[in-house]
């Protein structure tokens, strides 16, 4: 299949209008519903959903395998109990037990009496935990605190379990709540945090502390990110020791140059507060990004000079390259279509450039290389056959093996599954057959035997698996559109269950009583022939011979994929009971979603994100309604949230004949009001595809408004800023379009902070469907 690009698009390719409806997964609907009959007293309410939390599922938090893969431990409820206020024999804490993986039998290794400060009576909250590497020492993370999306900053605090000592670090000086990605050296006598923009180390003998750096201030910051870095590049993290423990490198960004966003909360006190931070949109000034190392032994930092680097390149990832003796770094440049493999020598910084990766449009992930054989290869994530694919890689980059090979994407967000070099096989998850699916597979790091699927075919739907560094064991987690997670410790090579550690019975039984909707997964083609995937839920007591309104939950930006066999929670829940209300539920994936469909797929919307995929979901509306005669065509409704928010707007905006009504939550209604690192590695950068940004933008074609729209954004929101519904609003407002609005005070871009918010968001978006789209004369 060859996709029409959006450039071809923009320039007025003639395109056909035909539309064919691929054959359904499962047409048995009459008799599914006949079935679910049976529960149509138990029905849903909101409150049950959101105030009482019916369908909440179990939870197993914080496993961590040892390394040599002989057990796992877990954070659970201390064995130990105090009478409460009332007189109830409660836990203490929580204790931290170590699993035998063959006998399952498990022991507590660190009680939550070894986690309770002196001169207190209550233990560490486990917020977070890493064992060093000897297993003799233990760092509790603590007391956190959000820094926009994550706690990243916190307490630590080292428990010796040879001598029992539990040691708080940072010193007298540090603050309450201000340490930053703490962690071990690798011999396990110091350990290194972040704290006020500088980096430290904390000598574990004496609790003495060195300063790495000393420059913080005015804009620089050590061993962190700045926001767009933060959000973009998914990394927090910024400094790593060496493997030998001599040296830590780091990340400095200059931010001094990036203008700063303005937020103000008119609700926490008497007078408006206000919250500033570096906040590049597009076209505007980037942070400059460089790598230090400072050698432990002399407290020297060597800035590392890469050609041609300034606030116009990007620095993603950098590890060390197998050994103490080099860092590799990934150079990246603005238009991120560039990635330049440099390594560095840790001694003297020499560097030598060992691979480029590049493509036509954009690199649209970027991931560690893993170093392998004593750092004389790494495994490698790159798209350069047209597939996402893993490739073996010597370390001066000149041999190259593809071990993944075939049509199909390996999955970009937690691929790698492990490493087996002693067994010589990579791990990995991907989508073989299945779009909608991932299951577990592995290849030979010799390229030998490739490709061999290990989940059996049982587990249809979404697998995930928290492995053993050795590759034998794995927390295996398994779920399907209307079945909760399950989780199941298995024996990796014949993916034998030794245990069941999470069935969700409850919830299977709960969801057992409810009037179940049916669901069903298909594809339908666009006019140039482009197949797109969808699903679609059906009332319990479906007739076909009915006409019924329906819902889009859509999101179709590069970042998502709404179709998918998984279990989707309270968002499910939602779903079903919408249905129960005489709806039809459904989502489409137009082309430029993240779904693993191959590099020209994603990339064909390259220069106008919106245009060619809002396209797509009119196409996808129209061929579904040609299928399907129950859908009523007069009672269409969307929702979406964040670039799903963007799209709603899109479908009123441009198809207003065939949207009804819409609820947009949090969109970006101008993409040049977005972050450089998002926006202009999809849109591209602005001198070169302004018309793109002008086009893509929803707040283009707000004229043409003709349905019924809500429009909700959060004032607290640093992602999304409430900036651009104010001027969607205006431009609203100045063509006579009459809209509702909801601004949340504070909330960020979640939309689900403060009491209450979660409950009248979902009772808002009910009744405003029910009003103008269920309701509709």
């Amino acid at each position: 299949m060859q996709f029409i690009t959006i450039k071809k698009l923009l320039v007025g390719t003639a395109l056909t209008t035909a539309l064919v409806a691929c054959q359904a997964t499962d047409g048995n609907t009459t008799q599914q519903a006949e079935s679910n009959l049976a529960n149509t007293k138990n029905a849903l309410t909101l409150d049950r959903i959101y105030t009482d939390y019916e369908f909440r599922s179990d939870y197993i938090g914080q496993i961590r395998w040892l390394e040599d893969g002989t057990g796992y431990t877990s954070v659970e409820k201390s064995k130990t109990t105090k009478a409460d206020d009332k007189g109830k024999q409660v836990p203490i804490g929580r204790d931290i037990v170590l699993y035998n993986p063959e006998t399952l039998q498990g022991e507590v290794l660190v009680s939550a009496e070894q986690l309770t400060p002196r001169n207190t009576e209550k233990p560490l909250a486990i917020h977070d935990y890493i064992w060093s590497g000897d297993r003799k020492q233990l760092l509790i993370y603590t007391n956190s605190k959000k820094v926009w999306r994550s706690n990243s900053r916190g307490d630590y605090w080292v428990l010796n379990l040879s001598t029992n000592a539990l040691v708080k670090l940072g010193g007298d000086a540090a603050k309450p709540s201000s340490l930053m990605f703490a962690k071990f050296s690798p011999d396990g006598t110091r350990v290194a945090y972040v704290r006020d923009d500088n980096i430290y180390v904390e000598n574990l003998n004496d609790n003495s502390i060195s300063q790495l750096t000393h420059d913080a201030g005015n804009g620089i910051i050590n061993g962190l990110f700045d926001w767009v870095y933060e959000e973009e590049f998914s990394i927090r993290d910024g400094f790593r020791w060496s493997p030998d423990g001599k040296k830590i490198a780091f990340w400095q960004l200059d931010t001094s140059g990036s203008k700063d966003f303005i937020m103000i909360n008119n609700t926490d006190a008497l007078y408006p507060t206000i919250t500033k931070f570096p906040y590049p949109k597009v076209g505007e000034t980037n942070s400059l990004a460089n790598i230090g190392i400072v050698d432990l032994a002399s407290k020297k930092v060597t800035m590392t000079k890469l050609p041609n680097n300034s606030r116009e390149m990007y620095i993603p990832r950098m590890n060390w390259a197998g050994t103490g003796e080099a860092i590799l770094i990934q150079h990246v440049n603005r238009k991120q279509d560039t990635n330049i493999l440099y390594l560095v020598n840790s001694q003297n910084a020499a560097i030598s450039k060992i691979m480029v990766e590049q493509e036509e449009t954009y690199l649209d992930f970027y991931d560690d290389a893993h170093w392998i054989n004593d750092g004389k290869y790494f495994v490698w994530t790159s798209e350069r056959s047209g597939w996402r694919d893993l490739y073996r890689i010597s370390r001066d980059g000149k041999e190259v093996i593809n071990l993944t090979p075939g049509n199909f994407d390996v999955t970009v967000f937690g691929s790698i599954q492990a490493i087996d070099e002693k067994g010589g096989w990579l791990y990995f998850t991907a989508s073989k057959g299945n779009t909608s699916e991932r299951y577990l597979y592995r290849s030979k790091l010799d390229g030998s035997v490739v490709n061999q699927r290990l989940t059996p075919k049982a587990f249809a739907g979404v697998n995930y698996y928290q492995m053993s560094p050795n590759g034998q064991w794995a927390v295996h987690s398994h779920s399907a559109f209307d079945q909760p997670t399950q989780k199941r410790l298995v024996m990796v090579a014949n993916h034998q269950e030794k245990h069941m550690m999470m069935d969700n019975q409850k919830l299977i039984d709960k969801l057992a009583t409810i009037n179940k909707p049916s669901h069903e997964f298909f594809q339908v083609k666009a006019r140039d022939g482009v197949v797109l995937d969808g699903y679609i839920m059906r009332p319990a007591d479906f007739d076909p011979n009915k006409k019924y309104p329906i819902i889009f939950y859509v999101y179709s930006e590069p970042a998502g994929q709404t179709v998918q066999n998984r279990w989707r929670g309270n968002s499910y829940v939602w779903d079903a009971y919408m249905t129960e209300q005489g709806y039809i539920i459904a989502s489409i994936d137009s082309r430029g979603a993240a779904s693993p469909k191959g590099r020209e797929w994603r990339k064909s919307i390259y220069g106008a994100v919106g245009i060619l995929s809002s396209r797509d979901q009119a196409d996808a509306l129209d061929a579904m309604s040609k299928r399907w005669d129950y859908i009523d065509t007069d009672r269409v409704g969307i929702w979406g949230h964040s670039g799903g928010g963007s799209m709603t707007l899109n479908m009123l905006f441009r198809y207003p004949e065939q949207y009804h009504v819409g609820i947009s939550l949090a969109p970006v209604p101008d993409q040049k009001l977005y972050d450089t690192i998002y926006q202009e590695r999809y849109s591209g950068l602005l001198p070169d595809y302004e018309e793109g940004y002008k086009q893509g933008s929803p707040i283009t074609h707000a004229k043409n408004l003709q349905g019924n729209l809500l429009l909700v954004h959060g004032t607290g929101d640093d992602n999304v800023h409430y900036q651009g519904a104010e001027r969607l609003i205006n431009e609203l407002v100045k063509h006579n379009k009459q809209f509702e609005f909801m601004s949340y005070p504070n909330r960020s871009h979640s939309l689900r902070e403060g009491k209450g918010t979660t409950l009248h968001l979902q009772t808002m978006k009910t009744q405003y469907f029910n009003r103008y789209l269920k309701n509709k004369q």
